[in-house]
């Protein structure tokens, strides 16, 4: 790694935070002459590239830049005053827990921009499509680096917004409703959210996250960290979202434009499980060890739940939709990320956090595929894709084929590829959990989740072979196959799946020992 001044990496960080609001504020002013070509959309379009990309290249230095032999340690940190009569400070910083979320959301916008610049969506201004993407960039960047609670909620709040308008505008049929389910699921749980933080920055007498961390919840009783941690917890699990509060999921899904759903499955789903991780973990230990059975208990739910309603849609003659099918699969494995951390075991959180990356890559792979599907065939629906005996992607566009079944294996947990390590880490939390947990109950749930990985290998491969595999007519023309842009937004999700798998402790030499100090009680 480099050796960079701690003041840079400081602004890196605030960069990486305030950058894409200046850029969506200069999305929406005229082009200057020299910057329109031939067409100011275009022109706009490729400000949202060379933004993100510049966003990108910061969250890159940083993490070129980061103590890898310290990763516990807050890093690139800024404390400054805000509102004093709250105690509530602009406090922003960076460790091995947060620094691979940071870079995998400016990765996953950046290949968004990249792949709307060449296919934009339908719909109205891309001047507003340019400017809302870097906003909802903005406010996730925010929720993984700043460190106090009342920005942490802000920073929460600030994406639903402008993900509720990309779905509402330039989403597809029945987005309206799809957009309006979204904000309000959201909006409630948020509300809940807020009387938690509240109640628990009050209560400790500091709003600050490394203060409440290293406290580890002696300032506040049992009973002000069981209403904290219930509060909190119910907004965190809407968006994770947590079975039975998933309903607003695969509506969103399948409304929202290719983009949309990358950065609704790739990022926001993550800002749920990383405030159960950074927040309550720490600051409400005995509030959350009270909670922890019922939080695994929902986990496994969703990981069957998901899978058996994947296997209704697969299934011939369901007209599923293949959107919808990837949305039901999220809950499932955003399910084995709760079971991870319901574990309270520095495998389990270890498990979810390298489950989060993993699903961050492989489902933003499979809805950048989905899409392109859909714009060669115009249907996502399998039955009318299969037919009779399949789609044969293999033989009409092969490396579309290839790359589909690819993200598939990835996505059922193949050993060598990243979606494997996550869920075998949080099943062997499960299987020793921490003090003071069953160790018979979360066997039990460890049995439910592995029988939860046969059921997604099973509508996986179901999927891959009505998509993939069968015989095309002689009459049917070949699919154009994948196009140099979608190589370029495709090819990095790709080899970092790979590399994942093949070297995890790259990330989980970065987590673990955040974890471990975490789960000890303090950050420094």
């Amino acid at each position: 790694m480099i050796d960079i001044n701690e003041s840079v990496m400081q602004f890196l960080l605030a960069f990486l935070v305030v950058g894409p609001l200046l850029g969506a504020a200069a999305a929406l002013l005229p082009a200057p002459p020299g910057l329109k070509g031939k067409s100011p959309d275009q022109a706009v379009l490729r400000h949202g590239v060379t933004v993100t990309g510049m966003i990108l290249a910061a969250a890159i230095v940083l993490a070129l830049g980061f103590d890898h032999h310290h990763p516990s340690r807050m890093q690139a940190t800024t404390d400054i005053s805000w509102i004093p009569a709250l105690d509530v400070r602009i406090h922003l910083g960076t460790d091995g827990i947060s620094l691979p979320l940071l870079v995998l959301t400016a990765l996953l916008t950046f290949l968004s921009a990249l792949y709307s610049y060449f296919k934009p969506p339908a719909g109205p201004s891309p001047k507003a499509f340019v400017a809302l993407l870097l906003v909802l960039e903005s406010g996730t960047l925010a929720t993984f680096a700043v460190l106090d609670l009342i920005l942490f909620f802000l920073a929460f709040e600030t994406v639903l917004i402008p993900m509720y308008f990309l779905i509402a505008r330039w989403g597809g049929e029945g987005r309206a409703e799809a957009a309006w389910k979204f904000i309000l699921y959201t909006l409630l749980g948020s509300v809940v959210m807020l009387l938690g933080l509240l109640l628990t920055g009050i209560k400790a007498g500091t709003f600050d996250m490394v203060a409440l961390a290293t406290d580890n919840g002696r300032s506040l009783t049992v009973s002000v960290q069981v209403i904290a941690v219930l509060a909190i917890g119910i907004g965190l699990a809407v968006k994770t979202p947590m079975w039975p509060l998933h309903s607003w999921l695969p509506d969103a899904h399948t409304a929202a434009p290719t983009v949309g759903s990358v950065l609704l499955a790739g990022v926001l789903l993550k800002m749920g499980t990383y405030g159960f991780v950074r927040i309550l973990l720490p600051a409400a230990p005995d509030g959350f060890r009270t909670f922890a059975p019922y939080l695994a208990a929902f986990a496994v739910v969703g990981i069957v739940y998901g899978a058996l309603a994947c296997l209704a849609l697969a299934r011939k003659g369901a007209k599923g939709d293949l959107k919808r099918l990837i949305a039901y699969s999220s809950v499932g494995h955003m399910g084995f990320v709760l079971l991870g951390i319901a574990t309270m075991t520095p495998t389990g959180v270890n498990g979810a956090l390298f489950a989060n990356v993993a699903h961050g890559l492989i489902t933003g792979l499979l809805f950048f595929l989905v899409g392109g599907l859909k714009e060669r065939t115009g249907s996502t629906d399998l039955d009318a894709l299969a037919q009779e005996t399949g789609a044969a992607l293999y033989g009409r566009a092969p490396r579309l084929g290839w790359l589909l079944a690819f993200a598939a294996v990835a996505s059922l947990g193949l050993p060598g590829l990243a979606g494997f390590w996550g869920e075998m880490l949080a099943l062997f939390g499960a299987f020793d959990p921490a003090d003071g947990l069953s160790r018979p109950a979360f066997l039990t749930f460890m049995s439910i989740g592995a029988f939860g990985t046969l059921l997604t290998a099973a509508y996986l491969l179901i999927v891959v072979r009505r998509v993939c595999m069968g015989a095309a007519p002689q009459d049917t023309p070949a699919y154009a196959d994948v196009r140099s842009y979608e190589f370029a937004a495709w090819t990095p999700l790709v080899v970092l799946t790979v590399v994942a798998g093949l070297w995890p402790k790259a990330l989980l030499g970065l987590t673990d020992p955040a974890v471990q100090q975490l789960l000890a009680g303090g950050i420094r």
